[in-house]
């Protein structure tokens, strides 16, 4: 039976894309400066699968046992729902709305009335820095804490002593309807717990995306009789129409084990992963040694994943976008992202710079038989 893997690392970018000055990234490279940061990086399985091959990562050789390069983004915009749909097969030339000095009064005062509700906030910020600023605000007055980043997000703090999450999720489900006609990608529930001074995000996150368009990967897939398992957020980013199977990961750690679990005894045709730690507590928070351990959390679990691989099973790792968190920015960065392929007695070819995150739909597309519906070639004849 033929099994793939694709692992979406949330932020891990390697070098900044051709039209990075559009979007102010110019010299981001996520994974390269990070490892200048800690002086060197001791991952591995990162290294022999072949991230030193492309881009110029300290600690790392130019060997690999992949077949690796980079990809750019055809897409408009920096988002994670951009670079899933377009790993997907999906290019979106549509930019999603972005709100830098905080949303419209009418498109607040219509959730505020829906969702019997008061916002204080809204404005752009950190997700930890505004709940530390607002937080106790927040507690006195029941008030939820609405903010936004440089990407189309629409995000709701609440202390859970305040906002069960039951409620707050329902209360995210009003503003997704709102939110369509503004065309922003998504709306974010952030609980958060702890007192004043401690304050922490839990990982009752959800977010409330809007469904693709057309036809992507999985829907693909799914109509064509494969087994679809999605873990972490891909519920979040392509709805649950077309997975078989998904389930709700607590941090890194948790995604892999489930991923490591299927990938020893799954009977998943294409599982479909997305790790977000590196993004969502260290990219944004410009946290590079977080960063780097969370890597090599990683890096570990990749070593159980490679040792547990069957005879048919393709591996992908990529990543969605770049949040160098030594750029001196909050937000993610236009970056190339990995291309790192797989096989047990497989090929290790390079293939460069390559136009397009589609090629990786195009890839699995032809590993599974099906006639190539999306604008991308497959690379799986190098692999």
């Amino acid at each position: 039976m033929k099994r793939c893997f694709l692992v979406v690392i949330d932020s891990l970018g390697v070098g900044e894309a051709p039209d990075a000055k559009e979007y102010g990234d110019e010299g981001t490279n996520t994974l390269g400066n990070v490892a200048k940061y800690v002086d060197g990086v001791n991952l591995p399985n990162f290294n022999k699968l072949g991230f030193g091959k492309i881009t110029n990562v300290k600690g790392m050789e130019t060997k690999h046992i992949g077949t690796v390069g980079r990809l750019s983004e055809l897409s408009i915009g920096n988002d994670s729902t951009t670079g899933h749909w377009e790993l997907a097969g999906l290019i979106t030339k549509k930019e999603f709305q972005t709100f830098p000095k905080g949303f419209p009064s009418e498109l607040n005062d219509q959730i505020q009335k829906e969702a019997n509700c008061k916002f204080i906030g809204n404005i752009h910020a950190s997700g930890t820095e505004i709940i530390e600023k607002l937080g106790e605000q927040h507690l006195e007055t029941k008030e939820l804490i609405l903010y936004t980043s440089g990407d189309s997000v629409y995000q709701i703090a609440a202390h859970e002593d305040v906002c069960s999450l039951e409620d707050l999720y329902k209360i995210c489900k009003i503003a997704r309807k709102y939110c369509d006609e503004y065309n922003i990608g998504r709306v974010i529930a952030r609980p958060f717990k702890g007192s004043i001074g401690d304050f922490k995000r839990t990982y009752d996150r959800k977010d409330f995306g809007m469904n693709p368009p057309d036809e992507t990967l999985l829907s693909y897939l799914f109509k064509n009789n494969m087994k679809t398992y999605g873990i972490g957020k891909i519920t979040d980013l392509f709805g649950t129409e077309y997975l078989h199977d998904y389930v709700h990961t607590e941090g890194d750690q948790n995604g892999l084990d489930f991923l490591i679990e299927n990938v020893i005894s799954g009977d998943h045709h294409f599982t479909f992963v997305n790790l977000v730690d590196l993004d969502m507590l260290y990219g944004h928070r410009e946290d590079p040694l977080g960063y780097y351990k969370g890597l090599q959390l990683i890096d570990n679990g990749i070593e159980k994943i490679l040792k547990n691989m069957k005879e048919d099973d393709l591996l992908i790792l990529t990543g969605d976008h770049g949040t160098d968190p030594t750029d001196g920015k909050t937000d993610h960065s236009r970056e190339y992202v990995p291309f790192i392929a797989y096989k047990n007695n497989g090929k290790a070819e390079y293939i460069g710079d390559v136009e397009g995150f589609t090629n990786v739909a195009s890839t699995i597309t032809e590993f599974f038989n099906l006639k190539n519906i999306f604008p991308g070639k497959s690379f799986l004849k190098l692999i």
